[in-house]
């Protein structure tokens, strides 16, 4: 028995923030029943190029945007445009422990699959509605991107090379940060009314806004401004209350040096050869070497080119510096703590063979994760859930 078995969950969120949670609570044990549109699916099926290859190396019709938030679900296809299909949502949803969507405020209150109407039916039914700027407030009727909520959100303003250094400006997160986040908020915001759930025996309507979870992960930065009303500027890699906190050049490249203490300064100078720096009334504290960082970052960089990143990496650690190297995707999967770890996995699929995923950084004691089907094909299971869910048996 997984953390999570027996509960059902209806998914009818598309792209990353939804799907994510789905994902998260379908690893968790969660019976996620995916709900795409017939003929066309989440949007995420059609971001590609790269897309899985099948044993002879030929695309299939899976993105690989796709295959990152869709583990572990059971897809379904259904048309809630029309009357029948949302009668079959509906009974669905009788059925169901959790929704999740993510449709413009309002967009399903058309089709009777608003949580007003719903909770009518299943009193029950947890409700999580996710959209780019929450169900009230000025902005409520705009559409939301992460990349969009990334430059609103305030993060951009703090990402990026500092104003006077060449390249200089906002630059987003690799990755689409925000709709991530948003998709951890959300099961842990699922998890909680579930948990309530048990004392009162009502579900509840969960708000869930990309702009409010960018602000909210601003985390000591959006302190900062707060406590001194000024508002934070790009540092590139360096760290706005914590020097030297950032990446250094060495012979052969980069690498990261993340000092957190004096200690662990008073040992990083001791392996670069500069004892004195410690002592030096300018960099003895971390309030003293972050108030004098344009003396210090200076003098570290002209010690550090000297020695290559393996040399920096292999002295550091023996002297309990917490530093480490700048990896590409390949050196990430290639890592040995990576591999000890088992984060890449690979699942049987109907198309390719097998699919590699990244696996749940959850690890669960008694309950651990458990791996039980890969992202779905469009509508593969449709006939599977309308007999499980609904007691359905499959036409002839």
């Amino acid at each position: 028995m997984s953390a999570l078995s027996g509960l059902r969950v209806l998914d009818l969120s598309r792209v990353l923030a939804g799907p994510w949670a789905g994902q998260m609570l379908a690893d968790l044990g969660a019976d996620v029943v995916k709900v795409e549109r017939p003929g066309v699916g989440d949007d995420t099926r059609a971001w590609g190029p790269p897309y899985l290859r099948d044993a002879e190396g030929r695309d299939t019709s899976e993105a690989a945007y796709f295959l990152s938030a869709n583990r572990n679900k059971r897809s379904v296809t259904i048309d809630f445009t029309l009357p029948e299909g949302q009668q079959q949502v509906r009974e669905l949803v009788a059925r169901a422990d959790v929704l999740i969507e993510n449709f413009k405020v309002g967009g399903l209150a058309a089709y009777g699959l608003d949580y007003a109407s719903l909770r009518q039916l299943n009193p029950r039914l947890i409700y999580c509605s996710v959209t780019g700027f929450g169900q009230d407030g000025p902005y409520a009727k705009r559409a939301g991107y992460d990349f969009m909520i990334q430059a609103m959100g305030g993060l951009m303003s703090i990402t990026g090379r500092a104003e006077n250094e060449e390249g200089a400006g906002p630059v987003k997160a690799g990755v689409a940060l925000t709709d991530i986040l948003t998709g951890l908020y959300a099961s842990n915001a699922i998890l909680a009314a579930l948990n309530e759930r048990e004392r009162s025996g009502l579900g509840q309507h969960i708000d869930l806004a990309l702009l409010d979870v960018q602000v909210a992960c601003l985390g000591n930065q959006a302190l900062n401004y707060l406590t001194t009303g000024k508002p934070p500027q790009r540092l590139g890699n360096a760290h706005p209350n914590i020097v030297p906190y950032q990446d250094f050049p060495t012979a052969d490249g980069d690498f990261i040096l993340t000092v957190g203490n004096d200690g662990q300064f008073r040992r990083f100078c001791e392996v670069a050869g500069h004892p004195e720096w410690a002592s030096d009334a300018r960099f003895a504290s971390n309030a003293q070497r972050v108030a004098n960082r344009e003396l210090l970052i200076p003098l570290i960089r002209q010690a550090t080119v000297f020695r290559t990143t393996a040399q920096w990496i292999a002295e550091l650690e023996q002297a309990g510096v917490p530093c480490g190297p700048i990896n590409d995707l390949a050196q990430v999967f290639d890592d040995a703590q990576i591999k000890a770890r088992g984060v890449e996995i690979s699942l049987p699929h109907t198309l390719a063979g097998e699919v590699k995923l990244v696996a749940n950084p959850i690890r669960l004691s008694r309950t651990p994760v458990e791996y039980r089907k890969a992202p779905p094909l469009l509508g593969e299971h449709n006939a599977e859930v309308l007999a499980d869910w609904l007691g359905e048996q499959p036409t002839e």
